[in-house]
């Protein structure tokens, strides 16, 4: 078996682990090679932190998720939230990029709710071409296997719906990213309850089954992930099984890299390739 690497870059510590958590633990589990990136520090995510406390915390939640399921590292950049798609922020990419040499690389689409997952999926897509150009960064060798790009499932539907080329099945390994999702205390317990109205939400008296069943409310998005790819996943699973898969995780190739056929792509995503 050839071991794979695959590259996430969110715009925040959490994002890459409900966009792509349960994939990561598939890789992991096959034996491959996985490292999340998040793009900013997340300063901002909370009501009454200060952002130098929220940033602090939210390294430890992020290190704490990759150790749950064995990431290779989960690197929290040191850039405040209102990230820019500037040269140097590019360069910056194209260097890790470059050092991780990842099969893979996954981030958010460009049409999306928030400005720093914008500004990420700017910044990751200008590294597509200029990551093997030898005088771009010429510090930072190229490494021999150029990486495909992909996108990462939203809800979106302007300009158009998130297209899926690959749909992954994660209700095998729910528990798994439901553990990962758990380390962000500061988000799911905190920040996005009081952002979303919540304003006297406590989890402190909640039991773990509660806490559990509380994180559910973000992976539901899944369930449409997995209606919007339900032929696709009844031809990668078999008919029986795919009818039946509650959540899935879909990626859309980048035409601005190289792709495959899409069912290696599939194989590639669901950690079954040769």
């Amino acid at each position: 078996m050839t071991q794979r690497r695959l590259l996430f870059i969110g715009a925040h510590p959490d994002d890459p682990d409900i966009l792509c958590g349960g994939t990561a633990c598939k890789w992991i589990a096959a034996g491959h090679v996985v490292k999340f990136i998040s793009a900013t520090n997340g300063d901002t995510g909370h009501y009454s932190l200060s952002r130098a406390e929220t940033a602090a915390r939210r390294k430890l939640e992020a290190e704490a998720a990759g150790r749950a399921i064995g990431l290779q590292e989960y690197q929290v950049l040191d850039h405040p939230c209102g990230l820019e798609p500037t040269l140097e922020n590019r360069k910056e990419m194209v260097r890790l990029i470059r050092r991780f040499a990842p099969d893979v690389v996954i981030s958010h689409r460009l049409c999306d709710y928030h400005p720093d997952h914008r500004a990420t999926a700017q910044l990751v897509l200008d590294t597509a071409y200029i990551v093997k150009v030898p005088h771009f960064c010429e510090d930072t060798p190229i490494p021999d296997n150029l990486p495909i790009y992909a996108y990462s499932y939203d809800r979106f539907q302007d300009p158009r719906p998130h297209r899926p080329d690959a749909a992954v099945e994660i209700d095998s390994v729910l528990e798994r990213k439901l553990d990962m999702m758990e380390c962000h205390t500061s988000q799911y317990f905190e920040w996005l309850p009081w952002n979303d109205g919540y304003k006297d939400f406590s989890a402190d008296k909640m039991s773990r089954a509660e806490r559990r069943e509380w994180l559910l409310r973000w992976v539901k998005r899944f369930e449409g992930a997995a209606e919007q790819a339900r032929e696709w996943l009844c031809r990668a699973y078999g008919s029986e099984r795919g009818r039946n898969i509650r959540y899935a995780e879909t990626f859309e190739q980048s035409p601005y890299s190289r792709t495959l056929p899409r069912q290696e792509f599939q194989q590639l995503m669901e950690a079954t390739i040769p």
